[in-house]
């Protein structure tokens, strides 16, 4: 398969030529891989800044030791936001924020356990966060294309 700038070829030559200009820009792919890690980054600085509350949050979803699970979602959030916008490691780097996603998932969104408003709420969230995966998925994809292409 060959890649065109992070995207494959078939993708770029299937869209119309204003989308796939705009798609080989050098900047597209940073800015995105900074958006799909925007709020992980944002969280993990913020639970880094007031610790004791990440730890409450932890505590509050269920998970014991909180300072463990914290620590952990630090480092997670963190680590794997840098993987993703330098685009090294990137299996890695979306594999963490998706694993931690899958947490999050089953513990903080369990729809099934609801009714009503709440359930109606915490199915959404759900389903988004399994979005997130999806994309995290998908950068991991595209960034091994791209080393494939660099050979």
């Amino acid at each position: 398969m060959r890649v065109l700038g992070g995207l494959e070829r078939g993708a770029v030559l299937d869209s119309p030529s204003w989308v796939a200009t705009l798609l080989r820009q050098p900047w597209v792919m940073p800015l995105f891989r900074i958006g799909l890690v925007s709020a992980y980054l944002i969280g993990g600085v913020t639970k880094l800044l007031h610790f004791d509350a990440a730890v409450a949050e932890q505590v509050h979803a269920g998970l014991h030791p909180g300072w463990l699970w914290a620590a952990l979602a630090i480092f997670v959030e963190i680590a794997g936001s840098l993987c993703i916008i330098f685009n090294r490691f990137t299996w890695l780097g979306a594999g963490g924020p998706a694993a931690l996603t899958v947490v999050a998932m089953l513990v903080a969104n369990s729809f099934w356990r609801l009714e009503g408003v709440a359930r109606f709420i915490a199915l959404n969230n759900f389903f988004e966060h399994l979005g997130l995966i999806a994309a995290f998925v998908m950068v991991t994809y595209l960034a091994s294309g791209e080393r494939r292409s660099r050979v």
